[in-house]
């Protein structure tokens, strides 16, 4: 019977032990684990759920990952949790913009991840302001707190010793609209710059071309998908369209110049997509026939589809073809855009 608060509202689930249905049934207003009251579905992942939920013992909303009920997703979830309590405990004061970890446990099979409850993320936000037919929220002065959030994130887990290597619009979560504040999220897929690292990283469309050619990576893959990603709010459409890799190459060469060959000669990976002459090519699937791509020269400001002189020198900056010359983050943090007044 409802008692006037909002645990009234909630009702406890019985586990026997014995349940037939291996995927977790969200069912709203139920507490999980003796503490959790369901609230509200958010949505769901490729190995995930995700709800809201009211913490009855802080008196707190928030967010509730729950894993799905397999080993490499388990794995995966457990890897995520242990470099969150890492870097959550070397920020006591939350000051540099990463998601906050709450709380875990086992329950039914499944994993749960319980952590802050935040907004929609970049790539929803901007695609639902874009149908809304409203005022374009991500105008230059947003862009550029945004870039330096991004940029105090990035520094802080580059000073860790940790690649973020999955930084896309979906793993930006807005915290306040009003105050254009985000968090980071995401670290099942980062790592340790003393790792042995993984060939495949970071999704397609902001893949670093260091990564495409097998070539040794760094923090600074984490610099390129920032720019990716400052690009696409700019403009609403992606840079690098999720097409096959050496269509990526060869946009990235007709928009920012060629590739160093002595990166191409050390790219273990080169060898699919250039020939011994270093010409880009492809297989035609339909002959099984060997042809040449030509990069078509693109201007990265009409990509940008803007005349801001600073913020496309700033997106060129980020996005240096050769991590050598690319930007630390804390470097990029210096220059002179994001000094900019647009006031």
């Amino acid at each position: 019977m409802y008692n006037g608060t909002r645990e009234g509202l909630c009702q406890p689930r019985i586990w026997t032990g014995f349940e037939e249905n291996k995927d977790f049934p969200i069912v709203l207003n139920e507490i999980i684990a003796g503490r959790y009251c369901l609230t509200e579905y958010l949505g769901s992942a490729a190995f995930s759920k995700v709800v809201q939920a009211h913490d009855l013992h802080t008196g707190m909303d928030v967010c509730l990952k729950i894993i799905k009920n397999d080993k490499d997703f388990f794995d995966q979830s457990l890897d995520e949790i242990k470099l969150l309590k890492f870097v959550n405990r070397h920020d006591p004061t939350d000051e540099h913009h990463i998601l906050r970890l709450y709380d875990y446990f086992y329950l039914q099979e499944h994993l749960f991840i319980v952590c802050e409850l935040l907004r929609a993320n970049l790539y929803e936000f901007q695609k639902f302001n874009q149908d809304s037919g409203g005022q374009p929220y991500f105008t230059m002065r947003r862009l550029q707190l945004i870039t330096r959030q991004c940029l105090e994130a990035l520094e802080y887990l580059h000073h860790l010793g940790i690649i973020h290597c999955d930084l896309k619009p979906e793993n930006i979560l807005i915290k306040s609209y009003s105050r254009c504040e985000i968090k980071v999220i995401d670290l099942g897929s980062s790592c340790f710059q003393t790792d042995n690292l993984c060939l495949y990283v970071q999704s397609r469309s902001y893949r670093a071309p260091e990564v495409i050619l097998g070539l040794p990576y760094d923090q600074k893959i984490d610099i390129w998908s920032l720019g990716c990603v400052l690009a696409e709010l700019c403009s609403g459409d992606v840079l690098f369209p999720n097409d096959a890799l050496v269509m990526l190459l060869a946009r990235m060469i007709g928009m920012l110049g060629p590739i160093d060959f002595e990166m191409l000669a050390r790219g273990q990976e080169t060898q699919k997509y250039f020939t011994e002459e270093y010409d880009l090519y492809y297989i035609n699937e339909e002959t099984n026939q060997l042809e040449y791509i030509m990069a078509e020269e693109l201007s990265l400001e009409h990509c940008l589809r803007v005349s801001d002189v600073g913020f496309v020198e700033f997106i060129r900056y980020l996005l240096e073809i050769n991590p050598e010359r690319r930007p630390s983050a804390k470097d990029a943090l210096q220059h002179p855009w994001l000094s900019y007044s647009y006031d």
